[in-house]
């Protein structure tokens, strides 16, 4: 899940977020069955017509939020064609970036608040046990909330490299990226420690 909620209101906000998580779910282990170019071309197509369905600006928005993929879909395919195997390279990278895709869709259209309630329902079992799932209900939501901002921030050290060099950017800014990261971890955590840190348990009322 690379994006936040999408300022776009469509049906699928009202829908609940348990049902678009199953219904990823059951999409993604479906697009594992599918056999060669054609039926994941086809999915991909499937998918990126959903996206559409909301308007322009909502296409625009989910299709800018999937560049994030594109160094991945370069070496899956660089790969396959070194070892001589494209066509399954090509299959492969229509199912990831499909799944990706719809991963995507479910974030751009679930608030954060929803999917926090969600995971809160989901852990309810360990809690039951005796386990502290409070760690990991803020976790997961921080990830979700900052995955989108690491991206930007990768966008903005990327167009300055540009703005100073003809070369294309590279591992050069594994390091600046990670030290923002670690800036961004710090601040983060100095204001949960301002309001009293990490809950002991996020439990309401099962």
């Amino acid at each position: 899940m690379i994006s936040l909620t999408s300022p776009v209101e469509t049906r699928a906000h009202r829908w609940p977020a348990g049902l678009k998580l199953g219904a990823l779910c059951l999409c993604s282990t479906g697009l594992f069955g599918l056999p060669g170019i054609g039926w994941n071309a086809a999915a991909l197509a499937l998918v990126l017509g959903l996206y559409a369905l909301p308007g322009p600006v909502f296409l625009r928005a989910g299709l800018a939020s999937l560049r994030v993929v594109l160094p991945f879909v370069a070496i899956l395919l660089a790969w396959h064609a070194l070892t001589g195997d494209l066509p399954q390279g090509v299959a492969i990278t229509l199912r990831m970036v499909a799944l990706v895709a719809l991963a995507n869709l479910v974030t751009m259209t679930t608030p954060l608040e929803d999917m926090v309630a969600l995971i809160h329902r989901l852990t309810a079992p360990l809690r039951r046990l005796g386990l502290r799932t409070a760690a990991l209900e803020l976790a997961i939501p921080l990830v979700i909330r900052f995955t989108p901002v690491l991206v930007a921030r990768a966008e903005t050290l990327a167009e300055a490299w540009r703005a100073r060099s003809r070369r294309r950017p590279g591992w050069q800014l594994v390091l600046p990226l990670t030290l923002q990261a670690l800036d961004d971890a710090d601040h983060v955590g100095e204001a949960l420690r301002a309001r009293g840190g990490a809950p002991i348990s996020l439990d309401t009322e099962d």
